[in-house]
């Protein structure tokens, strides 16, 4: 009986550090892709043409300043220059560092309630434009330092333009609320196409 309980502990462990793991590997191969022809970054005033449509990324995280936790490790990085976003779509791919700035907004806000982004962090945040030709994309967004990605599918219309926006959730700690020093819980994602 008890080198049964073994076994099934050993496993259990096992199979938790290979998810990581492979978590990991597949974020990896993620943000290094293998087709250059699927999408092309433009400029703000840049205009639909025929048979492709524009796709603006929207992604925003807040995070602790560098050095917040002492047993943090030096890896992190947390309030640190060239935090990464990786979009991967059909293939080809794409990783935006950005450096951040430190912000400092109030805790509570106006109308009462906590505000899960208030404090003094540090903000990652994108906002790139896309041109990829019209249909059905499977995209993949990923935030490595977060050991978090979504994977879904769009379909989108030529001659159309499209916001795709990242909205981030932070965890709670016990019967605290959420907050951004409680780390990355999951991104919430939208589409709204753009109005002519």
């Amino acid at each position: 009986m008890r080198r049964t309980a073994v076994l099934l502990v050993v496993s259990v462990a096992g199979v938790l550090l290979a998810g990581c793991v492979t978590t990991s590997q597949f974020m990896k191969a993620r943000s290094q892709g293998a087709r250059t022809d699927v999408f092309e970054e433009v400029g703000e005033k840049d205009t639909v043409r025929r048979g492709y449509a524009l796709l603006e990324i929207r992604a925003s995280i807040k995070t602790h300043t560098e050095g917040f936790y002492l047993l943090e490790s030096r890896d992190s990085l947390h309030g640190k220059k060239g935090y990464p976003f990786v979009l991967n779509i059909d293939g080809q791919a794409v990783v935006w560092k950005v450096d951040g700035r430190e912000e400092t907004i109030p805790i509570h806000f106006e109308k009462g309630g906590r505000n899960p982004e208030g404090g003094t962090g540090v903000r990652y945040e994108i906002r790139k434009k896309i041109r990829l030709a019209a249909g059905s994309h499977r995209v993949f967004f990923g935030l490595p330092a977060e050991d978090y990605y979504r994977e879904f599918d769009v379909t989108l219309k030529g001659g159309k333009s499209y916001t795709l926006a990242f909205e981030p959730v932070y965890k709670k700690q016990r019967r605290e609320p959420r907050r951004f020093l409680s780390s990355l819980d999951w991104l919430e994602k939208s589409m709204t196409e753009a109005r002519p």
